[in-house]
């Protein structure tokens, strides 16, 4: 009987390959990077052809490694990054690299648009604060910059989708994925003529948009020869990595939430969409994403997460560096040790690579107060894991001022090896955070999204039980409570006055 699953993740720098059996156990992996381009300053692409070799090679690898009959597998499922988009001819070929959400092209466009629909029918359409990262502003740069290969578009596709495409499956997309577009319709899940009519776009190339979990057919003959894989295997649509990491975090009910620390810090919360403040949320700049089973999500996060900690190893660590590669230890663990167990009183405004929500900024600045002569490198290192954990209590707040009350917090990625900083989290955030012993939950969410779609598990929450390891609770402790408290009241202040010093000559 079939039963074993295959996840992909599809990132912007790699692709990695899963292959796990329902009770959890990992069977296969493999990994590829693949290089961002960037033709000249302010322009990142991706070449989706460097991509599907990734793809190929990594399924290939895990084949080899997998030491079970091919029949055994059930069906594969793909996480992957939003707003880039793959075009395609009517013949499926690709017309070219796919613009990233980082790329500046688009900007120009977007203007236009919003001075034709205006800001709040946008939010208010697609639970998006109008920005040229989405992939209708990049669409339109097509229509207008590159009109020869506008005339030639059929349709588009996210990264994933474009991989199912290849293995088999029609041009369709997920909700989640569509609403990083800023042209669908979070309330009613369809595209919105309106503002597809506002661009200057045609109708006719946005993909069908389908339930995150669809099953999608078998995998084509031709790919299942290429590729090792059963010609009964099946293809199951994926959705954005946050939503696929909320899934494969275990995050089906309301009140439970994921922290992804990674090199940007996410916590992405499940919702009942008629219990939360739609304009609450737009306030925040927070967006509106469909989830699983009618319930709807959204992405609280900041922009430097471990990438923060990494700066300070790289600018200061490099004694600790030394010790790690001496004696085989984590080099965050060794510079954890001089931390110390109590709340330092310096202050650090993690935006050095601009605010995330609620604030959106990208002007804004890092900043470290509160330093003297007696200021040791482990306190340093302490505050800048207060400083980021400071930013998401205040993305936390924002979520309960829309109507989310949320309970705990699932740690997954790379900082939730760090006990110092989950303590740390559970203290300034007055929750619970419950470190996950996953890899990465974003692969673990397609896994599971198949699983659910064969039948191989009942449901999510069953899933979750089975495929979901559990590490450390970390639990507030109430001799720091009142000082976290105190420098966050600071904490909130100081966003303000150095924006206002840097924003004014």
């Amino acid at each position: 009987m079939a039963v074993d699953l295959i996840g992909l993740d599809i990132g912007s720098t790699g692709t990695k390959c899963l292959i796990m059996a329902p009770t959890g156990e990992v069977l296969a992996q493999a990994y590829r990077e693949y290089p961002m381009e960037s033709p000249e300053s302010g322009c990142y692409e991706l070449s989706p052809q460097r991509v599907w070799e990734a793809v190929q090679a990594v399924i290939s690898s895990a084949m080899i490694k997998y030491d079970r009959p091919p029949a055994m597998l059930a069906g594969l499922s793909v996480s992957s990054f939003g707003e880039a988009a793959v075009l395609l001819d009517s013949g499926g070929c690709v017309l070219g690299n796919s613009l990233l959400y980082i790329d500046k092209r688009g900007s120009e466009q977007l203007e236009v648009l919003v001075e034709h629909i205006g800001e709040e029918n946008i939010i208010g359409k697609t639970g998006l604060h109008p920005h040229p990262m989405y992939t209708l502003s990049k669409l339109m740069w097509y229509r207008e910059e590159r009109p020869d290969i506008y005339e030639r578009l059929h349709t588009f596709l996210p990264f994933g989708s474009f991989i199912l495409f290849k293995l088999g499956a029609g041009p369709v997309i997920d909700y989640s994925l569509a609403s990083r577009t800023m042209a669908f319709d979070v309330h009613r899940l369809e595209w919105d003529e309106e503002i597809i009519r506002a661009s200057g776009l045609r109708s006719g190339i946005f993909p069908q948009a389908l339930e995150l979990g669809s099953r999608l057919g078998r995998i084509s003959p031709a790919a299942a020869e290429v590729l090792g894989l059963p010609a009964h295997l099946q293809l199951v649509l994926g959705g954005h990595d946050q939503v696929c990491a909320a899934i494969g975090a275990g995050v089906t009910e309301e009140g439970s939430a994921v922290d992804g620390i990674g090199t940007v810090e996410c916590i992405t919360p499940v919702f009942d969409k008629m219990q939360v403040n739609d304009q609450a949320l737009a306030l925040s700049k927070l967006a509106l994403v469909p989830y699983i089973q009618g319930s709807y999500t959204t992405y609280a996060f900041n922009f430097t997460g471990g990438s923060l900690l990494k700066w300070y190893r790289d600018q200061f660590g490099y004694e600790e560096k030394c010790a790690a590669d001496e004696s085989g230890r984590s080099v965050y663990e060794i510079m954890g040790e001089s931390a110390g167990e109590s709340p330092t009183d310096i202050l650090v405004l993690p935006h050095f690579a601009g605010t995330g929500t609620p604030y959106m900024n990208p002007a804004a600045v890092g900043v470290i107060a509160g330093l003297n002569f007696n200021t040791m490198k482990g306190e340093l290192y302490r505050a800048l894991m207060e400083g980021v954990t400071y930013e998401m209590r205040l993305n936390l707040d924002c979520l309960e001022q829309a109507g989310m009350r949320i309970r705990e917090l699932k740690a997954c990625g790379g900082g939730s090896k760090s006990a110092l900083w989950l303590q740390i989290k559970a203290d300034i955030m007055n929750r619970a955070v419950i470190a996950l012993d996953i890899e990465e939950a974003g692969i673990l969410g397609a896994v599971i999204l198949a699983g659910v779609a064969l039948g191989v598990f009942p449901s999510y929450a069953e899933a979750a039980r089975r495929l979901v390891k559990v590490g450390t609770t970390f639990y507030p402790r109430p001799e720091n409570r009142r000082h976290y408290d105190e420098n966050y009241a600071k904490y909130k202040r100081l966003y303000q006055a150095v924006n206002n010093v840097m924003s004014n000559p």
